[in-house]
C-alpha cells in the first residue's frame, strides 16, 4: 500500500490518501530517467547558430591575381575558406535538435520519476488551496508553513489566474498543469505540491485504460 499524508494550509494532518501504484509505485529508473531528460533538453536548444559558406561571405567577386606567372598559388576568390576573412566549411547552421522516443517509454519515465518523489518522500499532498489573500506573500507564507524551502513544482488541474499571480514572483517555484508534467521539471525539483483534487485529475490523465 502506497499512503500519504493529506495536510491543510497549518502543515496538519487531515487524513491520508492511497496512492495508484501503477503510476507511484514503480521502480526509479535512473538509466531511462537521464535518456529522457537528454531527449528534453536537445528539444530545448535553439538551434540558431549560422555560419556563411564563401558564397555568402560580403566580396571576393574578383580574381586576387592572374592564373599563371606571378610564382604563387592560384586563388580564384579571396574569401576562400583558407583566407583570413574568408567563409566557412562546414560550420553550423539553423536546424532543430529535437527528437522523439515512443510514447509508452515517456510515459514509463514519467511514472519512474514520480515514484522517485514518493520514495524520496517529496510527494505534499494539500486538502484544498486556502488563501486569506491573492498576493504572492500569501504563497510565500505556505510554502515557508510546509517548510519548502528549494525548488518547488505545484501541479494543478487548470492554471487559475489567482494561483498564478501568486506564484509567478517566488524564485524557484514553477506551476505546471498534470497534463504538461514532465520528466526533467519533477527531476528537476525537490518537491511536489498538488491537492487531492488534482492529484485525482493527475491520475486519471497519466493512468493507463
Amino acid at each position: 500500500m502506497l499512503d500519504v499524508e493529506v495536510k491543510n494550509s497549518h502543515n496538519e494532518k487531515t487524513g491520508t490518501l492511497t496512492l495508484d501504484a501503477q503510476i507511484f509505485g514503480t521502480p526509479v529508473l535512473p538509466a531511462l530517467l537521464h535518456e529522457v531528460v537528454q531527449m528534453q533538453r536537445a528539444s530545448m536548444r535553439q538551434g540558431t547558430a549560422s555560419t556563411k559558406t564563401k558564397g555568402f561571405v560580403r566580396g571576393g567577386g574578383k580574381k586576387p591575381w592572374r592564373q599563371k606567372g606571378t610564382g604563387r598559388a592560384r586563388a580564384g576568390s579571396s574569401r576562400s575558406p583558407i583566407w583570413k576573412g574568408g567563409g566557412t566549411v562546414f560550420g553550423p547552421t539553423p536546424r532543430s535538435y529535437a527528437y522523439s522516443i515512443p510514447k509508452k517509454k515517456a510515459r514509463k519515465a514519467l511514472y519512474s520519476a514520480l515514484s522517485s518523489k514518493v520514495a524520496e518522500d517529496s510527494l505534499v499532498v494539500l486538502d484544498e488551496w486556502n488563501f486569506s489573500e491573492v498576493k504572492t506573500r500569501a504563497m510565500v507564507s505556505l510554502l515557508k508553513r510546509l517548510s519548502l524551502s528549494g525548488r518547488v513544482l505545484i501541479a494543478v488541474s487548470q492554471k487559475e489566474e489567482d494561483l498564478v499571480r501568486m506564484s509567478r514572483n517566488i524564485p524557484n517555484v514553477k506551476l505546471v498543469e498534470v497534463r504538461h508534467l514532465d520528466v526533467y521539471s519533477l527531476l528537476l525539483n525537490e518537491t511536489l505540491l498538488i491537492t487531492q483534487r488534482d492529484l485525482a485529475r493527475l491520475v486519471e490523465t497519466w493512468g493507463k485504460s
